[in-house]
């Protein structure tokens, strides 16, 4: 199944939004579901005329009688969640990048509280209006252009500078409590800044980057003991462990059955 994953045009916007994507039920190979696997993005999803329900490591989605809009978030999960569709659907996924989301929205310590995906509540009141004008844009680059325009018009000036640094050192393997004593802040205050704009801890943050770096640089030419060793896992053991505590499969078989090359890295079902 070929997904286009689209890179934001706007160049303000590419600062903050890794990209976004559409789904539907039209043609023979339809999604109908998949298994993703855990990132660092914040990833609101938009589903038109849908039930929705969020479990602990599922999503279900369904039409529904009622003309709605719901959006979820998910932005920490540490095992593979398993999406199921069942009939028509419409959707529109948009990836912000580690932060980026932040730029847009004022409560997320609210939403962050949930611990791991909720239904995303902005507080700006026209997002569920808006959203349904775009699904109703018939062409795909005006509706692109509707997408871009209408996030850009809820960017914030933010000064997080800070919390960019704490994650540079965080992608650099210094130790957390290194992190503390060079920002000259205690551990426990770290964490908290880090679990207030972030919704997850660093050594999370740091075992899923060093994750997906794997999938990044996996063109099923490297062995696993280079790919240990380029993405500073311990030895290959550490490599292994981590890619079955995030995937529940080992490293060969996912990279057997998961295209890699794909922007959205997914096991479909």
């Amino acid at each position: 199944m070929e997904l286009h994953f689209y890179t934001p045009e706007n160049d303000i916007l590419k600062q903050y939004i890794e990209g976004y994507y559409f789904l539907n039920d039209h043609g023979p190979g339809a999604i109908k579901a998949y298994t993703t696997f855990p990132n660092n993005y914040g990833i609101v999803t938009v589903n038109l005329n849908s039930k929705v329900k969020l479990d602990i490591n599922k999503i279900s989605i369904e039409p529904s009688c009622d003309n709605n809009i719901y959006a979820s978030f998910a932005y920490r999960y540490r095992n593979p969640i398993e999406v199921h569709y069942t009939g028509p659907f419409q959707e529109i996924t948009i990836y912000f990048k580690p932060l980026g989301i932040n730029y847009f929205v004022n409560n997320l310590e609210t939403m962050f509280s949930q611990k791991k995906m909720t239904e995303f509540i902005p507080q700006f009141l026209d997002f569920k209006d808006e959203m349904g004008k775009i699904f109703h844009i018939a062409k795909r680059p005006l509706q692109i252009d509707a997408l871009e325009d209408y996030w850009l018009s809820k960017l914030m000036t933010k000064d997080l500078a800070f919390m960019k640094t704490i994650l540079l050192d965080t992608e650099s393997n210094i130790k957390i409590e290194d992190i503390a004593k060079k920002h000259h802040i205690s551990r426990k205050h770290l964490n908290n800044l880090v679990q207030k704009n972030l919704g997850k801890s660093l050594i999370e943050y740091r075992k899923i980057f060093r994750f997906r770096n794997v999938i990044n640089k996996y063109q099923g030419l490297k062995s696993l003991t280079e790919l240990s060793c380029e993405n500073l896992f311990f030895d290959q053991s550490h490599l292994i462990k981590d890619f079955k505590s995030l995937t529940e499969i080992n490293p060969n078989l996912f990279f057997k059955n998961v295209n890699t090359a794909n922007k959205n890295v997914w096991l479909f079902t």
